[in-house]
Order: structure tokens, then C-alpha cells, then sequence
């Protein structure tokens, strides 16, 4: 297989993945996702400076894309040079760049693990081998993840009688956050697929907007019915019975089953549990921490810039021009978290993974990971 096994989800009906090995077999190339969702670029990635800019300021973003993007900034920073020194230099440039998601620490590991009996001569080649390694088996746990929630998804619209199943996600974790059909969207895209009738929630989810810019633009891509909601609308929603679930995708997920995901996750969770909505999160091996037990304690949460919070871009229409706005008053302070942990005890519908869906247990992650238990 070659650049994540082919892709599924279509762009303009042609199918795309969000990272792919240039023509030259060399460079890299992204889905630049600080032009959409009105533009749709491609960004060409060459040297380890341009892996670690890209992870950091977003360009790529979301856990298991962050992790495969690591693991082809690594290669591209052996293209020169390949001695000890400079793989522990590039690992240490990319670990750096988002200290949140897991993915990033664990592609770089497998990197390490993979690279450190070889010669300098053979490291860059069979860094590259292994990022894309990586890419394709990032598309395969996709895509049982898939299988796993579709399964989940036909129950639960077994009971609506023929009438749209609603699902509620939050931030953007589909086919831009990974690499092929993404982690919580994988459900709702295979449900498509099928021929089941799905309509999907997608919550704004400022500050960066990932669900109104990125989330909207990939699901009306595919032709998947959706409506974008402000974020403090998900509870309005769930109380007025018009959720039927509650899907969203992790950063990190604990040994016990607490999950850190995208701020504003851990309050639809509260209000998915006050009116029982199953709350699923889509959760790949690779964003599983083992080592860790309580997220809340353990898990170092990102603070991000303030302009995030007080600008915003947007087109102006009719003129094709983005601009960028101040929306705070100047000189007031502001606090950007970018993520919150939701306990695992709210975690009602499960954790979706490529091995199944299991409860949000240290029991059962154990049972379904035992290779991966520390």
C-alpha cells in the first residue's frame, strides 16, 4: 500500500487522504487546513522545520494526523543526515511542537525503536518506510473503527423507525484529523455509505472553529447531511430529545478510560449524561496512554495563543478577500485552553476502537489491549 492505502472520503468527488508522499518519493505533502474550509491547498513539507511549523501552527492538526506528520518530519530530517545526534534532535524538535496529543510522542518512539539498530546509512529509507507504515495503519484502525460504530449506529436507529439518526460531534475528527475517514466521523461516514439516514450536529467549537471550518466542509464534501450549531447549543438539543448520540474523538485517552479531547468535550458529556444521550468516544490505539492513569492530574493541557481568542478570520464575500478581526476589547486578558479531560464514568455509549467498542474501563482496555498495558 502507498500513501495510507487509498483514500475513501471524496473532495469534489475525487477521493483524497490528508497526507501524502510527493511525487519525487521525497517531500511531503498536507492538506493545508489553515486555507479551508474556502480554500484548498496543498502544502509541500521538504525539511524537518516545515514538519515541526506545520504540527505547531496547525496546518495539520488533529491527534492521529499529528502523529503520522511526526513520523514523516523524522524521515525528512535524515535526508541529509542520519547519525544519533540528529534523530535525537529532530525527535526533540517535533515532541516540542504540541505537548497534548499522544500520538505525537508515540509515532516518534516507534521511529526511534525502529531506527536505532541501523546504520546511518540505512535510517533515512527505512524512516521513510516506517512513516508510511504508520499513515496505513492509521487508515486501517479508521476504518474498523468504522465497522465497530456503524454497528452501534444501525441499533440505535433501529428504534427511530425509519427518521434520521442525529448525531452531535464536536471539533474535527474526521478524515483531516487522520489521515483516511477519521476516528469519530468513521461511524457516521460508513452509516452514509450504507444507506442508513444520518444528519449531523457539528458544534462550531471556537476558539479555531475546526467544526464550522472543517468538520462542515469534509461532511458536505461527501454529501453527508449536517448543521453547524454554536457550542452552548448541545444541551438545548439533548434536552429537547433531538441528539441521538454523542461522538467525538480523543488526544489522549487514560489507562481508566478519562479522555482529553477538544475543550467544551467534557461539558457536552455532562449534558449528554443529565439527559441520557450515549456518549461514545472514537479512540485509536495509538491515543491511548497506558502510563497514565488520571487525566485530569497527568495529562498537560495545551494553552494557546490569545489571539485565537480574540481575532477571528473569515471571507469577505463577494470580494474572495479573507480578513481577520478583533473580537475582544484590547488589553483583556484572555485564557486559551485548548482541551479538557472528560471522566471516564461519562463516557456512557463507549470507547470506539479498531479492536471494538469497549467501556471506558481500565478492565476493559486491558482486555482489548493487553499487548499495550505497561
Amino acid at each position: 500500500m502507498t500513501n495510507g492505502g487509498g483514500a475513501d472520503v471524496k473532495v469534489d468527488g475525487r477521493a483524497r487522504t490528508s497526507i501524502w508522499l510527493a511525487a519525487d518519493g521525497r517531500d511531503v505533502e498536507i492538506v493545508d487546513q489553515v486555507a479551508l474550509p474556502h480554500r484548498f491547498v496543498v502544502a509541500r513539507l521538504a525539511t524537518l522545520e516545515d514538519a515541526a511549523r506545520a504540527i505547531r501552527d496547525m496546518h495539520v492538526r488533529g491527534a492521529p494526523l499529528i502523529g503520522v506528520t511526526a513520523a514523516y518530519g523524522l524521515a525528512l530530517a535524515l535526508r541529509d543526515e542520519a547519525d544519533d545526534a540528529r534523530v535525537e534532535e529532530a525527535c526533540r524538535t517535533l515532541v516540542a511542537t504540541r505537548p497534548t496529543a499522544v500520538n505525537l510522542r508515540w509515532a516518534l518512539e516507534r521511529m526511534r525503536v525502529k531506527l536505532a539498530p541501523l546504520p546511518p546509512g540505512e535510517r533515512c529509507d527505512a524512516a521513510y518506510a516506517e512513516a508510511l507504515a504508520i499513515s496505513d495503519e492509521d487508515v486501517e484502525q479508521c476504518r474498523a473503527m468504522a465497522r465497530h460504530g456503524l454497528d452501534h449506529l444501525r441499533a440505535l436507529a433501529a428504534e427511530k423507525g425509519g427518521e434520521p439518526l442525529n448525531v452531535l460531534t464536536h471539533c474535527n475528527a474526521g478524515w483531516l484529523a487522520a489521515v483516511d475517514w477519521g476516528t469519530a466521523t468513521a461511524p457516521i461516514y460508513a452509516a452514509h455509505e450504507a444507506g442508513l439516514p444520518v444528519h449531523v450536529f457539528v458544534d462550531e467549537t471556537r476558539p479555531r472553529n475546526q467544526g464550522a471550518a472543517l468538520t462542515a466542509w469534509e461532511l458536505g464534501q461527501h454529501g453527508v447531511p449536517h448543521t453547524v450549531v454554536v457550542d452552548n447549543v448541545g444541551g438545548h438539543l439533548m434536552q429537547h430529545g433531538l441528539v441521538d448520540c454523542v461522538i467525538v474523538g480523543t488526544d489522549r485517552t487514560t489507562a481508566t478510560g478519562d479522555v482529553c479531547n477538544k475543550v467544551g468535550t467534557y461539558l457536552k458529556a455532562l449534558a449528554a449524561w443529565a439527559n441520557g444521550v450515549p456518549f461514545y468516544v472514537a479512540a485509536p490505539s495509538s491515543s491511548i496512554d497506558f502510563a497514565i492513569s488520571d487525566g485530569v492530574a497527568e495529562i498537560p493541557i495545551e494553552q494557546r495563543g490569545a489571539e485565537e481568542v480574540t481575532h477571528i478570520a473569515g471571507l469577505i464575500e463577494g470580494e474572495e478577500r479573507m480578513v481577520r478581526i478583533r473580537l475582544t476589547p484590547p488589553g483583556s486578558p484572555v485564557a486559551n485552553y485548548a482541551f479538557d479531560v472528560t471522566p471516564a464514568a461519562l463516557v456512557t455509549g463507549g470507547l470506539i476502537t479498531e479492536r471494538g467498542v469497549v467501556a471506558a474501563s481500565r478492565g476493559a482496555l486491558a482486555a482489548a489491549f493487553p499487548d499495550r498495558v505497561l
